[in-house]
């Protein structure tokens, strides 16, 4: 391990923490460099992190803690940092052309406004471990592939395609075209969710954290679709929300396969 007092300043992105970062060695993303606590006790990740570095032939600086501190995107780094090229956003066309691959009909997750890179990274994990083949966020308003939503995601943004487009409405009337059934999910839905039929091409659109389904998504949807509630909280948490759908359209699918 290359040791310096001080590492250059950070430009651009990065992915935090043990998990992302040994993730995004495992499927060899291109990696500038990587800063991690020097001295550190290597345990069985930080060591396979070494291992895979090294063997790429990625540049290690180990600094102090308060340098390390000083680059970290999200103060969330278990001592260890990754500086990476930002993000590679695909096409729509390109999540359908990952189903058809697999020999699968399409199942895609929409974001309809989600600002928090938590909940991004949250919805990402469940969707990739659901067998989703891409999600869809909007280039405007709403949280990018950001540190954050990458260590929320302990991985699983590298291994699921994202699509960023200009205009969601456009790209639903576009997957419809597709043949794809689009089931939006809201508290006040026209059917709970175990009532839709998941097994098919599906565009799963998820509302933003405080809003909801906008008004015109709702009136692109073909499903509205709710998730029972026996408390006194009308609502759950987006990502919570989100992992429960998706674990319904993947029993639903394997059944049927």
């Amino acid at each position: 391990m290359s040791r310096f007092s001080r590492a250059r300043k950070v430009h651009g992105q990065t992915v935090e923490g043990r998990r992302a970062v040994l993730e995004s060695l495992r499927v060899k993303r291109d990696i500038e460099r990587l800063i991690m606590l020097e001295d550190s006790e290597l345990g069985p990740q930080l060591r396979e992190i070494v291992f895979l570095a090294n063997e790429a032939g990625i540049r290690i600086d180990a600094v102090s803690r308060r340098e390390l501190e000083s680059q970290s995107q999200t103060k969330k780094h278990q001592g260890v940092i990754a500086v990476v090229p930002d993000p590679r956003y695909h096409e729509p066309d390109d999540l359908l052309s990952s189903a058809a691959l697999k020999g699968e009909h399409p199942l895609l997750v929409m974001l309809d406004g989600i600002q928090d890179p938590h909940n991004l990274g949250a919805i990402a994990r469940t969707a990739e471990a659901a067998g989703v083949h891409g999600l869809i966020i909007p280039e405007r308003r709403a949280v990018g592939v950001t540190p954050g939503a990458m260590r929320a995601s302990a991985g699983a943004l590298e291994h699921i395609k994202v699509s960023r487009v200009g205009n969601l409405n456009r790209a639903v009337e576009n997957l419809k075209e597709n043949g794809l059934t689009i089931v939006g999910l809201d508290a006040a839905g026209d059917s709970e969710y175990t009532e839709v039929d998941f097994t098919g091409p599906v565009l799963i659109v998820v509302g933003s954290e405080g809003k909801g389904l906008s008004r015109l998504m709702r009136e692109n949807c073909d499903h509205v679709a709710s998730i029972p509630m026996a408390g006194q909280i009308s609502s759950l948490n987006v990502s919570v929300s989100a992992a429960i759908v998706l674990y319904e359209a993947f029993n639903q699918r394997s059944k049927a396969s």
